[in-house]
């Protein structure tokens, strides 16, 4: 049967393909299509990208800003399984609208328990998916095959086999897919990325890489059930994990990041959250985008380390989990140069470097034209990858996963990235994935 709808439906995509070229050539190239007409994935350009939001919490708050306030886009739906916070989102989303002079009552925004209630809105165009990292497969997944674009926040997967499957799915249905990675958007994190690819600091040696530590196993204490929450879903394909305010608030107003994030069961540590915008950052620089390191040794003679892994690419070049002194950043060490990069600092040495011109015959690297947003909603209309495609997130998500299970078994690995499995170790294969609970 999913082999039998999946050739349906790219009848029906060679379909619409066909149609389009046809009204393009009879009206000299120019025509404005309705939707309907073109199906899902394909906006015609008198229309607005219509966006359905997947998870509602602290990090939505953000993404509904910065949507809201771009022209061709309209954000029309959200699903959580707190009633709070879908309670929360319409009136945020009507307030990012009216800050940016854009009068959307709370009213018009549905809401919906049951994401796949949201994939099932044909009038959504694409959807923002902004759950916790051991939902995002699921929810990208069945987005994609509901004939959705996709944008997902970072780190793209919780394993590495839910990765591979993603990009999989999103080649199947030709998926105009943005991983949330924005740093590929900041014009410093771009100029640094140049500067290593043409060479202006030598040949790279080394690279230090400061985020922070691995995951661990859920050990918060149980604390009653808030009525508001429907936490079976909550924590959906994961173990029913026992309640705690700080793993899943009830509100986004708390001044703290949920704790989601550190453990082994919903996220891959701070090693995972901000591993998948600085090890990202690596790869860019090097041109690694379609591979990574071919070597994972953790540190020798350190009870449970929390730093020192050193990742080997195929070249030699070496890059290490080390607290450099100067918060999550990066560190691009080379025979002729050094160079560090972060959200709070752009260092080369040479410091001439920084505003040096490229010259026509150099690398010049994606620029994205108004943003990361932007660049999603652009590619959405010109069918292009965006600046950090699904193939992109899922390698650099990879990496992160991969370390933490480096540093879990407390033994060198090797990977192959060509074949995206490791060498000669059944253990660290069974780590690739794990089996969902049924819910």
């Amino acid at each position: 049967m999913k082999k039998a709808n999946t050739e349906k439906n790219q009848i029906n995509q060679n379909k619409r393909r066909d149609f389009l070229k046809s009204s393009l050539l009879a009206l000299g190239g120019i025509a404005i299509v309705p939707r309907h007409v073109l199906g899902a994935g394909y906006i015609a350009p008198s229309d607005k990208v219509n966006l359905g939001f997947i998870g509602l919490g602290k990090q939505s708050n953000g993404l509904i800003n910065a949507f809201a306030n771009l022209d061709g886009t309209q954000i029309i739906a959200g699903s959580d399984v707190w009633t709070t916070k879908m309670d929360w989102f319409k009136q945020h989303a009507s307030q990012s609208y009216a800050k940016a002079n854009k009068e959307v009552s709370a009213n018009s925004f549905k809401t919906y328990a049951d994401y796949k209630e949201l994939l099932a809105n044909k009038d959504i165009d694409g959807v923002v998916i902004a759950t916790p990292d051991h939902w995002h497969a699921m929810n990208a997944i069945d987005a994609m095959n509901a004939g959705k674009d996709v944008y997902c926040e970072k780190p793209l997967s919780l394993k590495i086999n839910e990765g591979k499957e993603m990009v999989e799915v999103a080649r199947k249905n030709k998926t105009v897919f943005q991983t949330g990675s924005m740093q590929r958007s900041w014009d410093s994190f771009r100029k640094a990325c140049e500067l290593v690819r043409n060479g202006y600091l030598g040949e790279i040696k080394q690279v230090l890489v400061q985020v922070g530590a691995p995951s661990r196993p859920y050990d918060l204490p149980q604390e009653s059930m808030p009525s508001e929450v429907d936490w079976n879903d909550w924590c959906g394909p994961a173990p029913l994990l026992n309640y705690n305010h700080r793993l899943a608030p009830s509100a986004n107003d708390v001044k703290f990041w949920p704790d989601w994030r550190l453990f082994d069961e919903t996220g891959g540590g701070i090693l995972c959250d901000w591993g998948a915008h600085m090890f990202d950052i690596v790869q860019w620089a090097l041109g690694m985008d379609n591979s990574g390191p071919v070597q994972y040794i953790p540190p020798t003679g350190v009870d449970n380390p929390q730093t020192g892994l050193k990742m080997v690419y195929a070249n030699g070049v070496e890059m290490i989990h080390e607290d450099f002194g100067r918060g999550y950043g990066v560190r691009f060490i080379g025979t002729e140069g050094k160079m560090d990069i972060s959200r709070q600092y752009f260092e080369p040495s040479p410091e001439s470097l920084k505003d040096i011109t490229l010259k026509s015959s150099d690398v010049h690297l994606y620029k994205t034209n108004g943003g990361h947003h932007q660049n999603w909603i652009d590619c959405i209309a010109s069918r292009e990858k965006p600046i950090c495609d699904v193939e992109i997130g899922h390698r650099s998500a990879t990496i992160c996963n991969i370390a933490n299970i480096a540093y879990r078994l407390d033994r060198p690995l090797d990977w192959n990235p060509k074949k995206q499995t490791f060498k000669g170790d059944k253990e660290a294969v069974g780590m690739m994935g794990y089996e969902y609970r049924k819910f």
